[in-house]
């Protein structure tokens, strides 16, 4: 029984700035982003074949743990500051009219949407994710654009990345081998330390200063994860360089909190939900009426010979 997990915003974001805005509703209404997701989870359905399939949804894009942790995690892409919240997402006016629309016809087509209220996709990806290894439920294809759920990849319970570097068409199917190739790690958990010795400027995270992805994948070879670098630090170990052991203690406390941002939860509060793709659509008349509204003709009918309705 395989399971498909979709970062939908890095899809929908990324079907926005690749699809062209004269993909139009009758009423002159740009609707690229709908259509091009729903030509990714066409092609998704038809090329993988997947039994489960489920559209996991940003309900915080970022959680006040996180900026809790580190004040600068994705500050750089808050638009709009608002008392008692982490902000408004600097996202254009032209994609944010469209989400509501995606919201809508995943609903009609019956294609389980699920977020948590404080969590990121991220962690609703990592929480399913750990779920389907435990109750041996695999394999896994997690499809996104974000490298961060690289730190999920395990290829004895057989989950795996589709990177769509090139297209969603030509993805990077990433699996240890390929972090060994690219990244010179062994293991997601691998990555995942990694990337919070590196930090990530897109993120906010600032990283160790001077210890950049090769330093730290040495280090990681040589040390075995994070934890084993901090007490080679702390034990004076004569593998580390005198300059690589200040930089280290310099950056102790970000060093500290830093694994509960790059880290995806494992354990979101998840609602109940099927997760099995739909055999018919679960709303026929509505889906019929927004696909006449937004003129999604070409794009629902994908979807419905991919998921074998006609």
């Amino acid at each position: 029984m395989s399971l498909m997990l979709l970062d939908t915003a890095s899809l929908y974001f990324r079907a926005f700035f690749g699809v062209p805005d004269s993909l139009r509703a009758p009423s002159g209404a740009p609707v690229n982003a709908v259509r091009g997701l729903l030509d990714t989870i066409a092609w998704l359905a038809t090329t993988h074949g997947p039994d489960r399939m489920v559209a996991c949804w940003d309900d915080d894009w970022r959680p006040a743990f996180r900026v809790d942790a580190i004040p600068s995690y994705k500050a750089h892409r808050v638009a709009q500051e608002v008392p008692g919240t982490t902000g408004i997402e600097e996202v254009p006016e032209v994609l944010l009219a469209q989400v509501p629309i995606i919201v809508e016809v995943l609903a009609a087509l019956g294609i389980a949407r699920v977020g948590v209220p404080g969590y990121e996709a991220d962690d609703v990806i990592g929480t399913l994710t750990t779920r389907a290894v435990e109750q041996n439920a695999g394999p896994v294809d997690i499809v996104t654009g974000d490298r961060d759920l690289f730190q999920l990849v395990d290829d004895a319970a057989g989950v795996r990345v589709l990177y769509p570097a090139r297209g969603i068409r030509d993805p990077d199917v990433v699996n240890e081998k390929r972090l060994a190739e690219r990244y010179g790690v062994a293991s997601g958990q691998a990555y995942a330390d990694m990337a919070t010795l590196r930090g990530d400027p897109s993120d906010g995270l600032p990283g160790v200063p001077g210890v950049g992805e090769k330093t730290a994948a040495k280090l990681l070879a040589q040390y075995g994860d994070l934890a084993g670098i901090l007490a080679a630090r702390d034990s004076g170990d004569k593998g580390l360089t005198t300059t690589q052991r200040r930089r280290l203690q310099e950056a102790d406390a970000y060093l500290q909190v830093a694994p509960v941002v790059v880290q995806v939860a494992r354990d979101a509060p998840l609602p109940v939900f099927d997760p099995a793709v739909p055999k018919a659509p679960a709303d026929p008349e509505a889906l019929a009426a927004l696909t006449a509204t937004w003129g999604l003709q070409s794009s629902v009918g994908r979807v419905r010979t991919a998921f074998g309705w006609e």
